[in-house]
């Protein structure tokens, strides 16, 4: 039973990834406890407590949730995979599913925590050419717009009335690697340095990104502060196409080639040789929040260079 006079931590569900580690880390140094529910242990040791569940159906790891700080819910499979049916029903149920069992579960506590941070996707908004996006633009057509607003009114329906609730509409987030992968960039590196790290397709699809001090900060913000509600772009103010994304990214690697790759090589390659969607490299978006400007939040890296320089 845990002490009342002690914090209640932060849970996160589907923390061993590389977002959820990043913020369990951000938030042990910052001294606030943290419990990590994940489905496998963590390839090396952690600082704070993992408990298992299978992200579907309800058990003893609810207990975690009674008298906790707070929620934060990042389950959802990786769409960084080649769009089968099978990986595609699995993409819209673990992350549909993960959000109505952690409905269950702060029903079936005394304590709830008081405010659930939640995950969306930027990619809610589609692959416009060339509109910048913001909180009030109307979502698009395609997988991952209905995945987002699958995963979205689950959230709605599995929040209680007296919960904050937060939606984080997030963008690509760039970061280190702590054992839990480095995100996309990582694999973005290895191609800057191989060489091939130059305009693909047209190379103007938009790149919306994130550094992961402001991600982890927005999190923080989210959890913290009783005024944040509703629904937010996680993403810099400064969106940049994809060419200048890899033009700034081998830059600050020293690399001055970058072959470019066609749309078609990208379409035959992405599967076959990377194992992943050619769309993710081939389409993209310009997200901007507008609540968050007018809110006041004050982004650490809100330029790329500067955050490419810091991770690179």
């Amino acid at each position: 039973m845990r002490d009342a006079n002690q914090p209640g931590p932060i849970v996160i569900a589907g923390g061993s990834g590389f977002i959820g580690t990043s913020l369990a880390t951000h938030l042990t140094d910052a001294g606030v406890p943290v419990v990590v529910l994940s489905r496998g242990a963590p390839k090396i040791e952690r600082p704070w407590r993992r408990v298992a569940w299978d992200a579907r159906t309800l058990g003893d790891w609810k207990d975690e949730l009674d008298g906790a700080a707070g929620l934060v819910n990042l389950v959802g499979r990786t769409v960084d995979c080649v769009k089968t049916p099978d990986h595609r029903d699995e993409i819209l149920r673990s992350r549909v599913e993960a959000t109505r069992v952690l409905g269950e579960a702060v029903r079936a506590v005394d304590a709830p925590p008081p405010v659930w941070v939640q995950m969306s996707t930027a990619h809610i908004y589609g692959d416009p050419p060339s509109i910048v996006c913001d909180e009030n633009s109307p979502t698009g057509l395609g997988l991952a717009p209905l995945v987002g607003k699958a995963w979205e009114a689950a959230f709605h329906e599995a929040v209680l009335p007296e919960q904050r609730g937060v939606v984080l509409r997030t963008s690509f987030v760039i970061g280190k690697d702590r054992g839990a992968g480095g995100g996309a960039l990582a694999r973005l590196r290895l191609l800057a340095r191989l060489g091939l790290g130059g305009r693909v397709g047209s190379g103007t699809q938009g790149m919306s990104w994130i550094h992961e001090a402001d991600m982890n900060a927005l999190f923080e913000c989210a959890l913290t502060n009783p005024g944040m509600a509703g629904t937010y772009i996680a993403s810099a103010p400064s969106p940049v196409p994809q060419v200048e994304f890899m033009r700034t990214l081998r830059g600050a690697m020293g690399m001055p080639i970058g072959l470019p790759a066609f749309a078609w090589m990208v379409r035959l390659g992405a599967p076959l040789v990377l194992g992943t969607d050619p769309e993710l490299a081939l389409y993209g978006r310009y997200v901007v929040s507008r609540r968050l400007a007018d809110e006041g939040f004050e982004f650490r890296f809100p330029e790329l260079g500067p955050a490419i320089a810091d991770l690179v």
